[in-house]
């Protein structure tokens, strides 16, 4: 048992370093000299990157976030079918019990590299890229529905941190919708209220109506990403 812990809890903490992995910040210093964390909202996701550098290093940096929340994911996933294949689990260990809850801290703790990375001082972005990779990956219908919703509230708002709280919020519902365990539905809720709290002061913007909307520059704000 203490060695299915052991292997577990290294799948939580790779998840974490994938999460952590922090692309805005090397786009910003590969293709201007800049760290991206000085400019523009201060955050080091896809959105601060498109304002500062433009569309394809925006589009670069939010599929490769995407891909950090896909691969966390997968690493829940390949455990277990290793494991089964090598005799490795427990006789205690049910994995369908068990399999959702590490996915869900999998997903979890790449959300938290992802906005508090290892590699710049647990600094980073708003934790949405890597979100949607990880719905994509534990239910594409979850996923896709979930940028739906995030695609109609920005086609309605042209505001980018509306729309990435209005998927927030539709997650855990979207998750019962379809019928996904109660781990799934856990991660939906703490994962959305976390990515939320991350736009607190998007939220404070948005109240006073002065939230920038695509194309419109916004003035550093350095602690959006502390």
């Amino acid at each position: 048992m203490f060695l299915w812990l052991s292997l577990c809890g290294v799948v939580v903490l790779l998840a974490y370093l994938f999460g952590s992995f922090p692309t805005g910040y090397l786009a910003g210093k590969l293709l201007k000299g800049i760290d991206i964390r000085e400019v523009g909202s201060g955050s080091t996701g896809a959105t601060n990157v498109l304002r500062t550098l433009g569309k394809v290093p925006g589009a670069f940096v939010l599929l490769i976030d995407a891909l950090k929340g896909v691969l966390a994911i997968n690493l829940g996933y390949a455990l277990f079918n290793i494991a089964y294949s090598q005799n490795l689990i427990p006789p205690t260990v049910n994995p369908e019990i068990w399999q959702p809850y590490l996915v869900t801290l999998a997903g979890l703790a790449a959300l938290l590299g992802h906005s508090k990375s290892i590699f710049l001082g647990f600094t980073g972005g708003k934790s949405v890229a890597s979100g949607v990779g990880i719905l994509l990956a534990i239910s594409w219908q979850v996923g896709l529905s979930t940028l739906g919703v995030f695609a109609l509230v920005i086609a309605i708002s042209r505001i980018v941190s509306l729309s990435s709280i209005a998927g927030a919020v539709a997650v855990s519902i979207l998750m019962v919708i379809f019928h996904q365990p109660l781990a799934y539905i856990l991660l939906g809720l703490t994962g959305g209220l976390y990515v939320i709290i991350r736009h607190r002061t998007n939220i404070e913007r948005l109240i006073a109506g002065t939230e920038p909307k695509i194309g419109q520059k916004v003035e550093t704000q350095t602690e959006q990403v502390t």
